[in-house]
């Protein structure tokens, strides 16, 4: 009979495992995502900027699994692992399996403070792009009417929590945008006094970094007018600022980028975690006692050789869907499965044009060449041919124009007759 492996998350991990048991006899897989589309979240921030579309770094999942005559795809959610039954609960109803891959990431952690979310959207999903790009545009569109000088500088002033990749990637834009193309858009005010802060609590941004790198990242940074705050820890956020010890800095606008916690699915059943919730799995990506479920992404903890977690990055996802793909494989022949070995690609980040930094073991280098080289390597990792070639001529454009994406600000409210309520009807004449 066919074994029946079930992928719970259509990410990195969870493609790359479908893709190497697809068209296989002897498998049967199923797909599950709360959402129809797999995201190339390295790029998400493009998107939240206005640099790139939401189809330029997302493709439906069906169409990228369609040749794949053993994989069907349902959209919805899984709410409890039961692994006595080898089920899995959803939304729509039990699903078995005989083998288990969880890759369902993970998202923002705001350290016992959830309220603070609605005043510091994170960066995770199409919407949380969608709605950031509305909030950034919205300041300036509000800017430009006001004849109060106080609330302009509120309203032109951006706080990013956070000095990670992302928290740079948004500062480096947000700067970028504001001084090479909404400078020559607005007539009102000057986009080009634009306020940008970056507040980090750990010694200096970019962590994962050199500490040489890093220190060439805060100087492209300051050359866009973004303040970099280190050792700075948030104390509140409300909807006029952020309170950092006893310093206030007034903002209309705050974006969160510092911390993230993972999914909990897999707590039921008892598996351990580490601080911020992610499975801690064996060497070959299992977890401790439960040979058929494996962990991927974001939501698994594996040590390297140094006794570090491997990081949250878009490779390690990928390097472990393809290994838990072929380790289910092993497992059918019948051969022994081995441990999980990272090939470690570096790491990069970029500020903006011709600004970033590139880090490959002891490789290190910045500027035009290592801007160039992240843009190469994020065209690679794109899902289709279809999306190189559109992102590519997108940054083309943007590269010798300083020319931004479809600036449109789409509202929340989509309803004609919002006072009607839900569900009510005219009375009967």
């Amino acid at each position: 009979m066919k074994k029946r492996v079930v992928i719970v998350g259509g990410g990195f991990t969870g493609m790359n495992a479908a893709r190497v048991l697809g068209n296989r006899d002897d498998v049967e897989v199923t797909l599950i995502d709360r959402r129809n589309y797999h995201l190339f979240q390295p790029l998400l921030y493009q998107v939240a900027m206005s640099a790139l579309d939401e189809g330029d770094i997302a493709a439906p999942l069906r169409n990228m699994l369609s040749i794949y005559n053993n994989i069907t795809v349902y959209k919805g959610i899984v709410e409890r692992v039961d692994t006595e039954n080898h089920t899995i609960h959803t939304d729509f109803g039990p699903v078995e399996y005989d083998y288990l891959i969880l890759a369902c990431g993970v998202r923002h952690h705001y350290f016992g403070n959830n309220q603070w979310e609605e005043n510091a959207p994170g960066l995770k999903t199409l919407s949380q792009a969608k709605e950031i790009r509305r909030r950034v545009l919205e300041a300036y569109e509000a800017a430009e009417r006001s004849n109060d000088p106080v609330e302009r500088k509120k309203l032109l002033t951006f706080v990013i929590v956070g000095g990670g990749p992302t928290g740079v990637e948004l500062a480096g834009s947000i700067g970028e945008m504001s001084r090479y193309t909404l400078s020559k858009l607005y007539h009102q005010i000057d986009p080009k006094l634009t306020r940008i802060f970056i507040v980090e609590a750990a010694p200096r941004i970019l962590g994962s970094f050199s500490p040489e790198l890093a220190s060439k990242a805060t100087r492209s940074l300051e050359q866009l007018g973004v303040q970099v705050w280190t050792s700075s820890m948030v104390n509140d956020v409300d909807e006029n600022g952020v309170q950092i010890g006893n310093e206030r800095i007034e903002a209309a606008t705050v974006l969160w980028a510092a911390g993230v916690t993972a999914i909990r699915i897999g707590d039921n059943f008892g598996a351990e975690t580490d601080r911020i919730g992610r499975i801690v799995v064996e060497g070959d990506l299992s977890v401790p006692g439960h040979p058929e479920i494996f962990v991927g992404g974001d939501q698994a903890c594996l040590f390297n050789s140094d006794g570090k977690p491997l990081p949250g990055m878009a490779p390690v996802a990928l390097q472990e869907g393809h290994f838990i793909g072929k380790t289910i494989i092993r497992d059918l022949k019948g051969k022994a499965r081995k441990p999980f070995q990272y090939k470690d690609k570096g790491q990069m980040a970029t500020i903006g044009r011709n600004r970033a930094i590139v880090e490959i073991g002891n490789i290190k280098f910045d500027g035009a060449p290592a801007w160039f080289t992240w843009l190469l390597v994020h065209i690679y990792y794109l899902t289709s041919f279809k999306h190189r070639v559109f992102v590519l001529m997108q940054w083309g454009w943007s590269y010798f124009t300083f020319g931004f994406g479809a600036r449109l600000i789409v509202n929340r409210e989509w309803r004609f007759y919002p006072e009607a309520g839900p569900c009510r009807k005219e009375p009967a004449p």
